[in-house]
């Protein structure tokens, strides 16, 4: 009979709810304790210890750990459990910074555990079949990748900006989805609802195939919308990932007759297809995919090097932001790999500056 993983929790807030009730019935995994000096404020957890610091997790003789606290203490737990020779899974975004998110990377690198990020939209079902239907040809030349990641400001979140909560999301999405560098960007933020970081972004971008990408992202509206448009030469692919649908609309070849229809409708008009796909929680995925990757087995993980490249990005957007000039992220693309996880990569090489 194999043995279950002993997995530990650090952060029991909004997020670490949500961990900690996968983790409670993830198939060949215990979760054995959990810290939070506040203790378990959502009563997420039954019957576990709950500790104050990392230093008590640690002695419950963890196989691999959840890092879900806020974004500013990333780097000090994720340091802490590297050093230690936990395997750890860490929410997004990896780091506040680049600097810093290339030193978590390195911790892990020097030694030799699985570190990991959860973008946790790489395992939404609709842009899971977006993704495959994209590698397919479904679209032929792809022209344009466009989100809208809109809604009110969650209370939570006060440790970062619209930017690295929210965009992160939608570069992370648009690079995966096309397997294609991010080489520019132009973007313009605001501060609108009184906090000192920007709670609305607008991105311009160039893909290095001369693929256009554009992002709306914003904390001030009161219309909560999770949208990702593929368009190309054989039409658009739609992805909904508040509800997980994906539809294809196709460029048609019937002419159309009617002139005042034409206008409305665009060039051409065919067949509308919303995709019956399986519907699993996204942060299950997640999770299976890390457990399978503790384990020794191909998994689709985001590596701390993949994640780096995210941080990279959204400085770029913010540079740009406070320039006015369009900007080259630090790291375009992720680095090179001795072995792939299921379509995914473990990088093992630290990728260079550009």
């Amino acid at each position: 009979m194999t043995r279950h993983l002993r997995a530990g929790l650090v952060g029991l807030g909004m997020m670490g709810r949500h961990h900690a009730r996968i983790l409670s019935q993830l198939p060949g995994v215990e979760l054995v304790v959990a810290a939070d000096p506040r203790g378990d404020p959502h009563r997420a957890t039954r019957d576990i210890p709950i500790v104050a610091t990392v230093e008590q997790l640690l002695s419950h003789r963890l196989d691999y750990c959840v890092v879900a606290v806020p974004t500013a203490d990333h780097p000090t737990v994720a340091l802490h459990l590297a050093a230690a020779g936990v395997p750890t899974l860490i929410e997004k975004p990896l780091a506040p910074d680049l600097p810093t998110a290339r030193a978590v990377a390195e911790a892990f690198d020097a030694a030799g555990i699985i570190g990991a990020v959860g973008h946790i939209e790489r395992y939404n079902p609709a842009l899971q079949a977006l993704r495959t239907r994209l590698t397919d040809g479904a679209l032929g030349t792809v022209y344009q990748i466009a989100t809208r990641r809109q809604g009110p400001y969650p209370p939570r979140i006060r440790d970062v900006g619209a930017v690295l909560d929210l965009a992160t999301h939608d570069l992370d999405i648009t690079t995966w989805i096309t397997g294609l560098p991010l080489v520019s960007v132009t973007a313009r933020t605001l501060a609108r609802s009184g906090r000192i970081a920007e709670d609305l972004v607008t991105i311009l971008g160039e893909l290095s195939d001369g693929t256009i990408t554009n992002h709306l992202v914003n904390w001030l509206s009161p219309l909560k919308e999770r949208v990702t448009i593929a368009t190309g030469s054989h039409g658009c692919l739609a992805a909904d990932t508040v509800h997980g649908d994906l539809t294809f609309y196709a460029n048609g070849s019937t002419r159309t007759e009617w002139a005042a229809a034409e206008v409305f409708r665009g060039v051409t008009e065919g067949d509308i297809t919303r995709y019956a796909i399986p519907k699993r929680e996204p942060l299950l995925g997640e999770h299976e995919a890390f457990r399978d990757a503790v384990r020794g087995e191909d998994a689709p993980i985001i590596t701390l090097w993949q994640a780096a490249a995210t941080i990279a990005a959204a400085e770029a957007v913010l540079t740009s932001a406070a320039t006015g000039d369009p900007t080259t992220p630090e790291l375009a693309q992720v680095p090179p790999a001795t072995f792939n996880l299921a379509g995914y990569t473990l990088a093992t090489e630290k990728p260079s500056s550009r």
